[in-house]
């Protein structure tokens, strides 16, 4: 068992052991958004997860939407809150800082690389190693760049995002009928 919230614990396994940064988004997004509007760490998990998306634009050769999500990431990652979940805060901040920058001065020309985040609580690396030695996974290898996971946005079923999209589209007509 964590100290830390599982959804945080799941982003990290997928962030190093299979490099699905797309699951590591989806992770941390269900939960964020589960989170209260007031709370004063939401920032900082929107700024996870767009390093994860930065990672996933990157690997796949869009250099401006990896830009744009690094520089946010970067922004919204602050060192101390990054500390209390088991991170050096300041190197996580920089490694999305110097990640855009690095991609904006080289353009498409910036070769991907994967990203360790530095796991300063030694506990919570340990029981990280260990998901991913029982899984089969080399701990902090590189990408696999299977196509399933680089492309996954694509290869996905969007079904269900697609159901919830219609039908919040049909709750608004239905409003609008109602109050003219």
């Amino acid at each position: 068992m964590s100290a830390y919230p599982e959804p945080y614990v799941d982003y990290l396994f997928e962030f190093h052991a299979t490099r699905d940064y797309f699951e590591c988004h989806e992770r941390l997004e269900e939960y964020w958004k589960s989170l209260p509007l007031r709370d004063p760490d939401r920032d900082v998990w929107v700024g996870l997860i767009q390093l994860a998306v930065a990672l996933y634009h990157h690997r796949r050769g869009n250099a401006a939407g990896a830009v744009k999500m690094y520089r946010g990431a970067a922004a919204r990652l602050r060192p101390e809150t990054l500390d209390r979940l088991g991170l050096d805060g300041a190197a996580v901040q920089e490694i999305a800082a110097e990640s855009a920058r690095r991609l904006e001065a080289a353009g498409r020309e910036a070769v991907y690389r994967a990203v360790n985040l530095p796991i300063r609580d030694g506990e919570l690396l340990k029981l990280l190693q260990e998901r991913a030695r029982r899984q089969g996974f080399a701990w902090g290898a590189d990408d696999p760049l299977e196509e399933s996971i680089v492309r996954r946005h694509a290869l996905r079923d969007r079904s269900d995002v697609i159901e919830a999209r219609a039908r919040a589209a049909a709750e608004r007509t239905a409003a609008r009928r109602r109050d003219p």
